[in-house]
C-alpha cells in the first residue's frame, strides 16, 4: 500500500507514534509518506525526522499548519489536496484534531475526484481534551461529528479514548478498533542511574495540560511540610516554558529545579530517581509506557489512558490538578525506594507483554484492509 500520515504538531508522544508506526509499515514493504507542519519542532524533532526519513520513500512534505481554526485553511487544504494527490495514496491516516481534519477533508476530495483513497483517524487526545459545557468544545465537537461522516476507519490508541469520542461525539458510524501504543525491544534494557541524578525528573510538553505547574507546587509543598528540599529535572518545551522558570524562582525553587532542552527519554531516565508525569489530561502517554520498560519508578496522575498502561498498580495514580495529592505520592516515592523500585520492576514485566510495535503496526494494517474491503 501507499500510505500517507498527516498530523499537524510533528513534537510529543504523537509524532512518535507516527514514526514508529512509518516505520513498521515501511520494514512490512509499504511506501510511507508524512505531511505535518513546517513551523512546529526543534532541534530534537529534527532528529527525529532525519531517523525516520530513510523510512518513508514517499516523502516529508511540510506545510505552515495553524493549531486553531483559521481563515488560511481553505486555501491551505487545497495545497495539501494537490501535494497529497501527486503522492496516489491508497490510505490517509489523519493524527490528532487538526491534522484529522485536514487529511479527512483532503482525501474525501480525492474522492471526489475519483480516487479510493481510505480515510483513517485516530484522535490521540486532541479535540477530546475540551469541555463538552464549553463553547469551544461546542464547536469542536461538532466538527468532530460531522468529519465523522467522511472517515472510512477509526483507530483508538486508548480504551479511554474511544469511551470519551463516544460519550462526547457519538458512536463512530465506521469501523473502529482500539490499538495500544507500541514500544521497542530495546526499550527494555536496563538503564544506570547518574551518581548526581536528582529526585524527580518530569519529561514533556511545557504547558498547562501536563501539569508542570502542579509538580512545581508539590514539590514548595514537600520542602514547607517535611524541611526536605527535593530536587528535579524539567525536560522540554513549550509556550510555558518562561512562566514556568519564573513561578519555580518565585516559590524558592530555582536552585532545586534545574530545566533542559527536550532529549532522548533514555537519555533522561538517567538523570533522576523517580519520574513524575502529572498531567491534567491524557490519552496513552508515551511517558509512562517508556518509563514502565526502563522500570523507572513512577507517580503519576489518573488521566486517560494511564490506568490501562499500570492496570493493576493503578490504585496508586493521583487525581489530576491535585498539587497535595501529588507532594505526598512523591514524598513517599522518596521515604521508600525499595518499594518503589518493586513496583516499577513488576511493572516493567506487565508492559513487556502487552505493548509492541510489532502488534501495533499489525492491528492498524488490519484496519487500512478492512477500510479498502481487502
Amino acid at each position: 500500500m501507499k500510505i500517507v500520515h498527516c498530523i499537524r504538531a510533528p513534537v510529543g508522544g504523537v509524532f512518535r507514534h507516527v514514526c514508529d508506526l512509518a516505520e513498521a509499515q515501511s520494514k512490512a514493504g509499504h511506501q510511507v509518506g508524512l505531511v505535518c507542519d513546517s513551523s512546529t519542532g526543534g532541534a530534537f524533532e529534527q532528529a527525529m525526522l532525519e531517523r525516520t526519513s530513510p523510512f518513508l520513500a514517499l516523502g516529508i512534505h511540510r506545510f505552515a499548519m495553524h493549531r486553531d481554526i483559521a481563515a488560511s485553511d481553505a486555501a491551505l487544504i487545497w495545497r495539501l489536496t494537490g501535494a497529497i494527490r501527486k503522492l496516489d495514496p491508497d490510505v490517509l491516516h489523519a493524527h490528532g484534531s487538526k491534522g484529522g481534519a485536514y487529511g479527512r477533508i483532503v482525501g474525501t476530495l480525492l474522492r471526489v475526484t475519483g480516487k479510493r483513497v481510505a480515510r483513517i483517524y485516530t484522535p490521540h487526545g486532541g479535540s477530546l481534551h475540551f469541555d463538552a459545557r464549553s463553547a469551544r468544545g461546542r464547536i469542536y465537537f461538532a466538527a468532530e461529528r460531522a468529519l465523522g461522516a467522511i472517515t472510512d476507519a477509526f483507530v483508538f490508541v486508548s480504551q479511554y479514548e474511544a469511551d470519551t469520542y463516544a460519550e462526547k461525539i457519538g458512536t463512530p458510524r465506521r469501523p473502529s478498533a482500539v490499538v495500544l501504543n507500541g514500544l521497542r525491544p530495546e526499550e527494555f534494557e536496563p538503564i544506570a542511574t547518574a551518581p548526581d541524578a536528582r529526585d524527580f525528573l518530569f519529561l514533556g510538553e511545557l504547558r498547562d495540560l501536563k501539569g508542570p505547574d502542579v509538580l512545581l507546587n508539590a514539590l514548595a509543598l514537600i520542602r514547607g511540610t517535611t524541611g526536605r528540599a527535593p530536587t528535579a529535572f524539567i525536560v522540554g518545551d513549550g509556550p510555558d516554558k518562561a512562566r514556568y522558570k519564573a513561578m519555580a524562582g518565585e516559590l524558592g525553587l530555582a536552585n532545586a529545579v534545574a530545566f533542559h532542552d527536550p532529549m532522548p527519554a533514555r537519555i533522561a531516565f538517567r538523570l533522576a530517581h523517580t519520574m513524575v508525569v502529572p498531567s491534567r489530561k491524557e490519552s496513552l502517554p508515551y511517558i509512562v509506557l517508556e518509563a514502565a520498560a526502563a522500570a523507572m519508578p513512577l507517580v503519576a496522575t489518573r488521566v486517560g489512558g494511564v490506568p490501562e498502561i499500570l492496570d493493576a498498580d493503578s490504585d496508586g495514580l493521583v487525581p489530576p490538578g491535585d498539587a497535595a495529592a501529588l507532594a505526598e505520592a512523591m514524598a513517599a516515592a522518596l521515604t521508600d525506594r525499595g518499594a518503589t523500585h518493586r513496583r516499577a520492576a513488576k511493572l516493567k514485566s506487565d508492559v513487556r507483554k502487552r505493548f509492541s510495535i510489532a502488534t501495533m503496526a499489525a492491528a492498524v494494517e488490519s484496519v487500512y484492509g478492512r477500510a479498502l474491503g481487502r
